[in-house]
């Protein structure tokens, strides 16, 4: 028996979300035609600036003379620190953090003057012209110094549970170590760019690549002198982002805005790849010291890391970075008593700042390390050790609790894990490679299996809101604008399939502008793996609204209740009567029913003491796990990633192809930050890996040949857009097995009978450093 297909019917397998959709620029990212920019037109009377920067890494300026760089081919003004019309600072939490300093210098590349001139070279060669004296003072440059010296730019935090010192030393075993995690540039394709266009009454128009149009907008206001309202700042999309766009694209917004103050005419700030290392700053570097208490079964008892990082010179965003780190030191594992602390290390360099992850990954990473040194000890599988300490199902023995307070009530990683264990065939794969390590002297095979748990909200509660704009046009298409930024991450694409799906539209009839204060003011950042969760809520919310007033305009109309309208495929379904949702749009503007709406989004449920360190500062909790093979040569320390497989809980995913892509690029960058991505500083503190020449991140021979990369049949128990979860920042902790299974193979050449002191990144130098002290502990023994 043939049952009708009713409109209720229809309306519940139609969808717009969920579906694998192109990204919304993919076709103009391919045919060169989206603009970024560096690519908008320049107006007439356009000038170009650049900045004359430090060569000490702490020092007192004792004189300066500028005359050269005045005098130099095209120059039109030069401006240091006393030409600022407002205040001098673009510090995103602590006014610590100067656009120009004055008279003390702290790292090596500090912005000291503007120059002006009529071309980007000239500009840039006059401003090598400066003849700088300086009273040199003692630097700092590392993690631990800073720890020795006490030199720190906010107070330490600590958080603590239970009775860590009773446990630990009622522990049956115990491990101590020291461990570094270095840092990582975030090596956006389309460096930091500002284009700054004076307006009438004191307005300025900032064209900038930024994740925070309005905190550049504050800034620029604070630098002018201005109320924020005079101050605009617009961004179409950005080549890359990474969070090295959140606040240090301030800087540069700051800087050509007041040279277009001062002058009256646009100026365009494009730094030079080697400019924007030395002045940006990277993800925080890591110093751990370490000492965990055990059991025979290899279940942890007591936990206590000291985290010291390498923040910079300035504070910049190293607190919110630490707090992260502090609370992700659990990753996956129940942990009962805990002593986790941090401190965020002053020292002469770059001030470090947000990267994908934000402090998660470096807190993750070292309970990681110390599963695995477990697992080596008591001669088991790293997989078994890290099943036995998972959170419990169901508040199992109450072990559902995280150190900070929070109640886990979303856990899915024991599926996920037995799912990937089972796709992957880890068991079989780790007998075959143990096989091979015995009869191969030279070349050693490493496996090792990861699992990751990451919360998603910013860890400071009124961040997260949100707001949107949405306009249906006479003839029925739709304009979208929100307060996120598209950096490539396609949130522009899901954004619109919310929106297309609340009208019941096709996706091609939904557009998105550029994100602009002027449209939706006071935006948080698009970071914390929040932008689609956030914005695609509010236009959700003003999409919804829309909705409403047409349903109950069609009921005016064609009778039915309002209830029982449907909007799919592009029509809008009414008591028998199926109308194009352009021809409704029609009639409803003659009737004078408002056809646009703004949305606003906050999450709800969301709490955190920064006193205490306790609350609920997630909405919840993304989880993954991946496994990965590598082959090292001992004699030279190179190594090759064969094969990868990774798992990833997206929850009922809005685009699957944008999040599978996502999910891959993370897992390369983050793989690039363990093992290639050297940070290093010279004698004199000067950043040395400041271009691609000297700075390696992978390429597309670093990918493995076989990689596996699935999503996780979930649906996220929070109500979030649709159900889905975020797919930004999360993923990035997957390469962990790439490192742990570089430390695998490492191992092998004792019989993983000693622990090899592997420091991440596991450049080949470190590699070998590593094979040849485990090959000497073999000797000694």
């Amino acid at each position: 028996m043939n049952h009708p297909v009713t409109p209720e019917l229809q309306a519940a397998t139609w969808a717009a979300v969920g579906k694998p959709s192109p990204h919304e620029s993919a076709q103009l990212h391919v045919l060169g035609q989206a603009t970024y920019t560096d690519d908008i037109a320049e107006l007439q009377g356009t000038l170009h600036a650049a900045l004359g920067l430090s060569q000490k890494p702490h020092a007192r300026i004792t004189a300066m003379d500028l005359s050269a760089v005045r005098g130099s081919q095209g120059v039109v003004a030069v401006y240091t620190a006393q030409d600022i019309p407002g205040t001098n600072d673009c510090g995103p939490i602590i006014h610590d953090d100067p656009i120009l300093t004055a008279e003390l210098v702290q790292y090596v590349g500090q912005p000291i003057f503007i120059v002006v001139a009529d071309t980007h070279d000239h500009a840039r060669r006059a401003a090598r012209l400066a003849q700088v004296s300086y009273e040199e003072l003692p630097a700092i440059m590392t993690p631990q110094a800073a720890k020795a010296a006490q030199s720190y730019v906010l107070p330490p935090m600590q958080l603590t549970r239970g009775n860590y010192q009773a446990a630990f030393e009622t522990a049956p075993h115990v491990v101590k170590g020291q461990l570094y995690v270095g840092g990582q540039e975030q090596f956006y394709l389309e460096g930091q760019i500002s284009y700054a266009i004076p307006k009438e009454a004191q307005g300025m128009l900032v064209l900038c690549s930024t994740q925070h149009p309005s905190e550049m907008q504050h800034v620029v206001a604070h630098a002018l002198g201005v109320h924020s309202h005079n101050i605009t700042v617009e961004c179409r999309r950005m080549g890359g982002g990474f969070g090295g766009k959140e606040s240090q694209s301030a800087l540069w917004a700051a800087a050509a805005s007041i040279a277009a103050a001062k002058l009256k005419r646009p100026v365009k700030l494009r730094a030079d790849r080697d400019d924007d290392m030395l002045v940006t700053g990277k993800r925080h570097c890591f110093y751990y010291e370490y000492e965990v208490g055990y059991d025979d079964d290899g279940k942890i008892l007591a936990a206590k890391v000291d985290m010291t990082t390498r923040a910079g010179y300035s504070a910049d965003l190293s607190g919110p970075v630490a707090t992260r780190a502090v609370c992700h030191f659990d990753n996956t594992y129940y942990l009962s008593d805990v002593d986790i602390r941090a401190a965020c290390g002053k020292t002469n360099t770059q001030s470090n700042t947000a990267f994908r992850g934000f402090g998660g990954p470096q807190g993750a990473i070292a309970i990681e390390y110390v599963i695995d040194e477990i697992a080596r000890h008591l001669q088991r599988d790293a997989l078994d050790i890290r099943l036995l300490n998972f959170y419990g199902r169901n508040d199992v023995e109450g072990r559902n609790v995280t150190p900070y307070g929070q109640t886990i009530v979303d856990n899915v990683i024991h599926e996920l894990v037995a799912e990937l264990e089972v796709s992957s065939d880890y068991r079989t794969r780790r007998r075959a490679i143990d096989a091979y390590n015995e009869a191969s002297p030279i070349l050693k095979k490493g496996l090792a299996f990861t699992p990751l748990k990451f919360g998603i909200a910013f860890n400071v509660t009124h961040l997260n809101q949100a707001g949107a704009l949405v306009h249906v046009y006479v003839d029925g298409s739709v304009l979208v604008n929100h307060g996120g930024t598209e950096m490539g991450q396609g949130i522009n694409t899901k954004v619109m399939q919310v929106v297309a799906h609340e009208l019941g539209l096709d996706l091609e009839r939904v557009r998105a502008t550029a994100t602009d204060t002027s449209k939706v003011a006071n935006t948080s950042a698009t970071a914390a793996s929040t932008g689609a969760d956030l914005n695609g809520k509010a236009a959700q919310d003003a999409a919804r609204q829309i909705r409403e007033r047409l349903a109950d305009y069609a009921v005016k109309l064609y009778g039915g209740e309002a209830a029982c309208v449907r909007f799919f495929d592009n029509h809008i379904h009414v008591n028998g009567h199926v109308v194009p949702f352009a021809e409704l749009v029609q009639k409803a503007y003659l009737a004078r029913v408002q056809l646009w709406s703004d949305g606003f989004y906050a999450t709800p449920g969301l709490s955190w003491d920064a006193k205490t360190m306790t609350g609920h500062p997630f909405s919840y909790y993304a989880y993954g796990a991946a496994v990965a093979e590598v082959v090292v040569d001992t004699l030279t320390g190179e190594w090759k990633l064969l094969r990868a497989d990774a798992l990833y809980d997206a929850g009922e995913s809005l685009n699957p192809a944008i999040d599978l892509g996502q999910v891959e690029g993370a897992f390369i960058q983050g793989m690039g930050w363990l093992t290639t991505e050297q940070l290093w500083w010279n004698a004199a503190g000067k950043l040395m890996t400041h271009a691609p020449s000297t700075y390696k991140i992978p390429g597309i021979s670093d990918c493995p040949e076989d990689f596996r990369v699935k999503l996780f049949q979930n649906r996220n128990v929070e109500d979030s857009i649709h159900r889905s979860k975020a797919v930004g920042e999360p993923p990035l902790l997957l390469p962990f097995s790439v490192f742990f299974a570089i430390r695998d193979a490492i191992s092998s050449v004792g019989h993983h009978a000693v622990q090899p002191p592997l420091n991440a990144p596991a450049t080949s130098e470190e590699i070998l450093k590593a094979v040849m002290a485990v090959q000497a502990a073999g000797v000694a023994a």
